[in-house]
């Protein structure tokens, strides 16, 4: 098939036909012929549009424009990579290697890459100049980075050697510190849906989703913990659960799943990650003992796993056993749900990010390369 490459698009009256060029290859196949537009009210930028016999005549601005939207989706859906990474820094050491960590993979070709949750040890101080000691961190990122929040950074915090935080205002703290604008973390930045775009969830900055590569992908909060099932009476001879958060939040987690689920399903897109810091405990709920916290998501999460056509992947960290499976059963026939596979990231003191890349063409769509981070000497 040959392409057009349509580019400079400049103010102008008319959509006109300025020249010829050989296109290079692009991901793996050639283009061998290339014009140039221009096009009323816009500023420079660059197309791909399928080539056909070109009339001499002016192509009209209906006729460009469905061109252009058409190159546009077929271009959101060629294949991409993204790092995925979790449960770091954990103490001092891991806090000078996360830069070079983070360098690493700003030196690999990625549209994104997603920190997990837990930015810090669930012993230390959670204080602003902590939280802002990691962002400015992420900030560093030659990519646009995704951060879902785990549980060390605001479940944990209530703790005497946190410090006696209010674990909710916590949460406060990070949303208006990490998830104040639209857009993602790092120096290249890529907008995102905030599950806060509704009034009726208006809180909840950190659940977000965006289109990649031709699937889509989705974050909740759901921290490690027993996801804040207990609140600040966990561990307590006396606690008491389900404390309001983890019942309200909860609520929020469900529709935004289910809004992601049937999203993808109306877009006919043949994949969807999920990324949280939890890890849910799909072993204990195959054996019929769902963790305390998590078996409303993991019910929600099979149910709308095996009624989607296409491929479903889990993202989490939590227990720091970097592996990959597919450790969801049918509760029937115990068979294993063959759309689906969990990825659990590395955490510490193991450290690593893993690299996935989701290509629609290829029948796993996903697939993923674990990058064991072996630490370097002290940065000068």
């Amino acid at each position: 098939m040959h392409f057009f490459l349509l580019t400079h698009i400049k103010q102008s009256s008319e959509t006109q036909q300025m020249g010829a060029e050989r296109l290079p290859g692009i991901g793996g196949r050639s283009f061998h012929h290339g014009f140039r537009y221009t096009l009323a009210g816009h500023k420079k930028t660059f197309f791909l549009a399928p080539a056909a016999p070109c009339p001499n005549q002016i192509m009209t601005r209906k006729i460009f424009l469905l061109l252009t939207v058409w190159m546009c989706s077929a271009a959101n859906a060629g294949p991409i990579s993204f790092g995925l990474f979790a449960d770091v820094p954990y103490n001092l050491r891991e806090r000078e290697q996360l830069p070079l960590l983070i360098a690493e993979m700003s030196a690999d070709a990625l549209a994104f890459v997603v920190h997990g949750g837990d930015i810090k040890k669930g012993s230390e101080i959670c204080s602003d100049a902590a939280y802002q000691a990691i962002l400015d961190a992420f900030q560093q990122s030659a990519h646009p980075l995704v951060y879902v929040p785990g549980d060390n950074e605001w479940v944990d915090c209530h703790h005497r050697r946190n410090a006696d935080f209010e674990p909710v205002e916590r949460l406060g703290k990070l949303r208006t510190m990490f998830w104040s604008t639209e857009s993602t973390l790092g120096r290249r930045t890529m907008k995102l849906e905030r599950q806060s775009s509704n009034p009726a969830f208006a809180a909840y900055r950190e659940n977000v989703r965006w289109e990649a590569g031709g699937v889509l992908f989705a974050s909740i909060n759901l921290p490690g913990s027993e996801n804040n099932f207990w609140g600040t009476s966990n561990g307590s001879v006396n606690q008491q659960g389900p404390v309001a958060e983890f019942v309200e939040r909860g609520a929020a987690n469900h529709a935004w799943l289910a809004e992601a689920f049937a999203l993808a399903r109306a877009r006919k897109l043949p994949g969807i990650l999920i990324v949280a810091h939890a890890n849910p405990g799909f072993e204990a709920w195959n054996g019929g003992h769902a963790p305390t916290g998590y078996g409303e998501f993991l019910a929600q999460l099979r149910e709308e796993t095996q009624s989607f056509p296409g491929k479903v992947v889990l993202v989490h960290g939590d227990t720091h056993h970097q592996h990959i499976d597919q450790p969801m059963q049918d509760p029937n026939t115990r068979e294993v749900v063959r759309n689906f596979t969990r990825v659990e990231n590395f955490g510490s003191p193991f450290l690593g990010w893993i690299k996935g890349t989701v290509d629609v063409n290829d029948p796993d769509v996903f697939r993923f390369s674990p990058r064991l981070w072996r630490p370097r000497p002290d940065p000068q």
